[in-house]
């Protein structure tokens, strides 16, 4: 074998992943492309002990680290393809060629969908957002909305009067109920039936929204709950069982993040319906621990196919 763990995907889950990896003086590659989920934040808030950093400097900073190791090596290469092959697992890289490792780890996370609504796409990150934990206290208790896609607009809504002044705009998605709407109501939230047909304000920051009757409701943040995709079908590849969470599938881990297939591990947005950086880093520490562990109990991995 090439490795002890191949690590596909180098944010904060596959980086803390690595770590522990690093740390037993196992052998460690890890894949990445460079391009992570929260590329489009320029700050990163409710890490503890990182508050308000960049995502792009806590990344160079754990590859830092990382790099430390002696065992450790990083390639920014895509994975294309994942096999079993004997005691372990072969990966097709975008260039050419392949690795083998006796574990895989992966952190590949998944990727955003967005409303098709004029202006939003450019403002996601900075002025659209989908996390109030993350972001809402920076808006510095100003009008705030959410863009209804599903019924879960409704849990954000009753959450966000706590961060500013909150109208629900249900665009169709869903009818509340009797007893959601007193429920908002009850909160100080406004339900806006209306759709929004485009945002306003001086690119990426948000002004305004403007409704199909031609009314605009000035707000500095717009919130949306992304559908998410894998990034990758490596898992389905490999033959991982998905679960179907509240923006799209997501990788059936246990509580060591080990998935269905034996040998294969996974951490962060990939793996849980939650996206949380502190949430994908824990993960990611239990991860690697958990494919340090079958490194050591599990040695015929073989047997296990």
């Amino acid at each position: 074998m090439d490795h002890d763990v191949i690590v596909i995907g180098g944010n904060f889950a596959g980086l803390s992943a690595a770590m522990q990896l690093a740390r037993a003086r196992r052998t460690v590659l890890v894949l990445d492309t460079n391009a992570p989920r929260n590329r489009f934040a320029a700050t990163s808030h409710g890490f503890p002990g990182q508050d308000g950093q960049g995502p792009a400097e806590l990344g160079a900073a754990l590859r830092a680290e990382l790099a430390a190791y002696p065992t450790v090596a990083f390639a920014s290469e895509a994975a294309v393809a994942a096999r079993r092959e004997g005691g372990g697992f072969v990966v097709s890289l975008a260039t050419g060629g392949g690795v083998a490792a006796r574990r895989l780890v992966l952190a590949y996370g998944v990727r955003d969908t967005l409303p098709e609504l004029p202006g939003l796409a450019e403002r996601w990150g900075v002025s659209v957002l989908h996390c109030p934990y993350c972001h809402g206290y920076e808006l510095d208790r100003q009008p705030v909305g959410v863009l209804a896609r599903t019924e879960m607009a409704f849990h954000q809504a009753m959450l966000l009067p706590d961060w500013g002044p909150t109208t629900l705009f249900t665009q169709g998605a869903f009818v509340p109920t009797e007893d959601q709407r007193r429920a908002l109501v009850s909160r100080g939230a406004t339900v806006e039936t209306t759709h929004v047909t485009s945002l306003i304000g001086p690119l990426p920051k948000l002004e305004a929204v403007r409704l199909t009757d031609g009314r605009t409701i000035p707000l500095s943040g717009l919130f949306v709950a992304p559908l998410t995709l894998p990034s990758s079908d490596l898992a389905n590849q490999l033959g991982c069982a998905m679960r179907d969470g509240p923006t799209g599938p997501y990788l059936e881990v246990d509580a060591m993040q080990a998935t269905t297939v034996p040998g294969v591990f996974a951490a962060g947005d990939l793996a849980s319906p939650m996206p949380n950086a502190t949430l994908a880093t824990a993960a990611g520490v239990l991860a690697g621990g958990a494919a340090h562990r079958s490194l050591v109990f599990d040695r015929d991995l073989a047997a296990a196919a």
